[in-house]
């Protein structure tokens, strides 16, 4: 849980340097996400994608709306980033993906650059 709550920190971190006006909303609804977001991983149901989103392992599909709904909160965070960093929503998403994935626990699933998904 603490990797998680890192991740929402971190995000939220850089939200409010690039001048996001509702960073304290995203922070917020990203924190209360963050035990589904949790038990899922847990569970092998959920890993981190190489583009810096959440995405369904299986055929299941739990709390679908939740993940959804971090992702979306996650892609505003990405695109005021790449704003303020004259860069794409889609190389801030790949690069905080890498960072997601050097720091995932043992045990979560992670996509690598080449697409291949593997379980630290």
């Amino acid at each position: 849980m603490r990797h998680a709550t890192s991740l929402v920190i971190l995000l939220l971190t850089l939200l409010v340097w690039t001048g996001g006006v509702h960073a304290s909303d995203i922070k917020a609804r990203m924190t209360a996400r963050l035990p589904v977001i949790n038990a899922l991983k847990t569970q092998g149901l959920i890993g981190e994608n190489n583009q810096g989103y959440l995405e369904f392992r299986s055929g299941q599909r739990p709390h679908a709306d939740v993940i959804a709904a971090e992702n979306q909160d996650r892609k505003t965070v990405y695109a005021a980033i790449a704003a303020r960093q004259n860069a794409s929503v889609d190389l801030v998403g790949q690069t905080r993906a890498a960072q997601i994935a050097s720091s995932e626990p043992t045990g979560f699933w992670v996509q690598e650059p080449s697409g291949a998904w593997k379980k630290k």
